[in-house]
């Protein structure tokens, strides 16, 4: 079954050639011109994956992506990857921490923006099928089938790509990683780490699991390296 992606972005002509070629790629592709359209079509059509423009004109697409993970179910976790105009990585940063799983600054190759729209579908739907389901650590516990995740029996929000950062660190726990070596456990060679993104998503995620996400237990940074998974928790 092909895969849905609904394209947020108020460049008529750019979303005609972008879907046309994804289309060409297998993808099925609607497309909406502003935010209040796409929100509302979001809801109705369960997009795989939302392609979301950072400038619209009836709302920032920040809010969208806010609004997006306020929603209940299935749709506060589909994936998002956010369009920036100019390639400024504070729009970077600031729509990784609202959420966004990935971004493409503009003007971008088609092939490129079909890339990481099959890295970030593979992470869904793909992965090693290990004997043990469920990583315990300490009353944190990660659910490798059903892609949940809960600190004392308390179910953590995390997008995505946060959860697959989470658990290539969990899988290999008490082993230092640089930022490249988690990105390539998560999304594979294809594309550019870009460092200060993880330190974003690590931010994201040890609110959502540490009791102190200032003094953090479980996920230590390593100072000119990387992370470090702790083995021993609480």
């Amino acid at each position: 079954m092909n895969q849905n992606l609904l394209m947020i972005e108020d460049d008529t002509r750019l979303a005609q050639m972008v879907g046309e070629y994804l289309r060409q790629s297998g993808y099925n592709v609607s497309h909406a011109a502003d935010a209040a359209t796409g929100l509302a079509q979001a809801a109705s059509d369960a997009p795989d994956l939302v392609i979301l423009d950072l400038m619209l004109p009836d709302m920032d697409g920040l809010e969208v992506c806010r609004r997006l993970r306020g929603q209940a179910g299935d749709l506060a976790r589909v994936p998002v990857l956010m369009l920036t105009a100019k390639g400024d990585p504070m729009d970077r940063i600031i729509g990784l921490e609202m959420g966004a799983d990935d971004y493409l600054p503009k003007p971008f190759e088609p092939r490129e923006l079909l890339a990481r729209i099959r890295a970030i579908l593979r992470r869904q739907s793909e992965g090693p099928a290990p004997a043990n389901k469920l990583l315990r650590f300490g009353s944190l516990e990660i659910d490798r089938d059903a892609r949940t995740v809960k600190v004392a029996d308390q179910p953590c929000e995390l997008t995505s790509y946060q959860f697959d950062l989470l658990l290539a660190l969990a899988e290999r726990a008490g082993r230092v990683l640089t930022r490249d070596q988690i990105m390539e456990a998560v999304r594979g060679r294809e594309l550019e780490a870009f460092d200060r993104s993880i330190d974003v998503h690590m931010g994201r995620i040890r609110a959502a699991i540490e009791v102190d996400a200032k003094n953090p237990k479980r996920i230590l940074t390593v100072r000119g390296v990387g992370y470090v998974f702790a083995k021993q928790q609480d």
